[in-house]
């Protein structure tokens, strides 16, 4: 014990001196500009422009009308109240459209989860006729914009009866180009020995995906599950056009009703309100996935 304390302590040490000579470089007078220029000075405006309109959002959900009209505007809320969560509460059906929302995202973003990591799988490990004229087909979707398919879509669901559902909104959806894509690449970097030495002990594709594919790449599949989420959650046009009533509303379209019965400058309040009770379950989201994301978009970059 007494030969490994000094060692631990010199570690330590070292270290320290390790930070020191970093910061010490970095504060150089010939590195200053450098660092304040390409490394503090981008990562402040970023974060101005980021974090400050959604840290005003969330401050001014809290105020009441007289400290958001003002000629004399303060960033922490002088009277905080609740009321405008209240009035959100009583004016839009929070509770069925909070439902709606978590039904349609849970559902959609699992079966597309799924699919992009059936499909991924079969464009990488199995001989499909034409896998590269399907995968160029993909690479297509993901260059079209959503908007364009509304009409078709729209048409399409109506005649299903899928109208005024929540299936309807679901069902158009449900395939991802840029979930297929993002986890075929991923998959085309796997160690092929693996696969072939499950199938040597005689596992077939299933066993192959579910318990070698899938357990390896839970960085790259957890980043499209994020990204598959947050669309879910946050689609606006389609379930705006798809649904009629209330009470199948999601929480993005419901709360847009506020915007129609709010139309005077004090209602500001609970407009940032019902914005808060959009974003907030989204953050905490990613930041309980943000590690695997960051593992899942940078793994193969070094080697």
């Amino acid at each position: 014990m007494r030969d490994i304390a000094p060692t631990q302590r010199l570690t330590k040490e070292q270290r320290r001196q390790r930070r020191r000579g970093t910061w010490a470089d970095a504060f150089r007078r010939e590195n200053l500009l450098d660092t304040i220029l390409t490394g503090y000075l981008p990562i402040l405006v970023a974060l101005l422009i980021i974090v400050l309109p959604l840290a005003w959002m969330i401050l001014s959900s809290f105020k009441p009308p007289s400290e958001i009209v003002t000629l004399n505007p303060t960033l922490l809320p002088q009277d905080p109240t609740l009321s405008n969560y209240s009035d959100v509460a009583r004016r839009v059906p929070l509770l069925t459209v909070l439902g709606n929302s978590i039904y349609v995202t849970v559902i959609g973003s699992t079966i597309k989860v799924v699919l992009a990591i059936t499909t991924a799988y079969a464009l990488v490990f199995i001989r499909v006729p034409g896998a590269n004229l399907i995968f160029l087909g993909i690479l297509v979707a993901l260059m079209v914009p959503p908007e364009v398919s509304m009409l078709p879509n729209f048409l399409t669901i109506s005649a299903l009866g899928g109208r005024d559902t929540l299936w309807g909104i679901i069902l158009p959806g449900l395939g991802t180009a840029f979930g297929t894509f993002l986890l075929r690449q991923h998959f085309k970097a796997l160690p092929k020995e693996l696969f072939e030495a499950a199938e040597l002990d005689g596992a077939g594709h299933f066993r192959k995906l579910f318990q070698i594919a899938v357990p390896v790449s839970l960085p790259a599949i957890a980043t499209v599950a994020l990204v598959t989420v947050v669309n879910e959650w946050n689609s606006f046009l389609w379930p705006l056009i798809i649904i009629d009533s209330p009470e199948k509303m999601t929480l993005p379209v419901g709360l847009n009703l506020l915007q129609s019965i709010e139309t005077q400058t004090g209602s500001y309040g609970i407009l940032m309100a019902g914005a808060v009770l959009v974003i907030v379950p989204m953050l905490i989201v990613f930041a309980a996935l943000q590690r695997y994301i960051v593992a899942g978009l940078t793994q193969g970059a070094v080697k």
